[in-house]
């Protein structure tokens, strides 16, 4: 099956899905409480908060492994860099569908504070060892101080 072939087949899916609904008078609920089982953990609740700080961090975290493999060849770079960018990722979901768990992203954050502050000391390089110590370090500081901070009322 060509990838154009694929494309088409999906969206008369989405699209004979999301007409059936219609036509059934759900029109009064948003489009993406529509969402099948499998695919529901894409669904967004519009009152809660996202943890975009989280999320940027765990992007740089990612993007700072595939960068070490690029110019050094470094798999462990590579690997650790996407596990950890994954750990932090899922930490700020956690996060934004419930801003008291904060434990994965307290561990992950100050696991790659410690590692990577030694790796800093060792070597007084700036880069990545430098950059990944402060950002870390503003990673936990700003989920601690989410941790004690209260709901909104709201």
């Amino acid at each position: 099956m060509t990838r154009t072939r694929r494309v088409l087949v999906v969206s008369c899916v989405l699209r004979s899905f999301l007409t059936i609904r219609v036509q059934l008078g759900y029109v009064n609920y948003p489009v993406n409480a529509f969402i099948p089982r499998p695919l529901a953990i894409f669904r967004q609740d519009v009152t809660m908060s996202q943890d975009w700080i989280g999320y940027s961090y765990a992007a740089l975290v990612s993007a700072g492994g595939i960068v070490g493999y690029v110019k050094a060849g470094s798999v462990t770079s590579l690997v650790a860099g996407l596990f950890f960018g994954f750990l932090a990722g899922l930490g700020a979901y956690l996060m934004s569908q419930n801003p008291k768990d904060v434990r994965l992203s307290l561990g992950t954050s100050g696991t790659l504070a410690i590692v990577m502050g030694m790796r800093f000391l060792n070597s007084w390089k700036f880069m990545p060892a430098g950059l990944m110590t402060i950002a870390s370090f503003l990673m936990l500081g700003k989920t601690a101080v989410g941790m004690f901070k209260r709901p909104h009322d709201s």
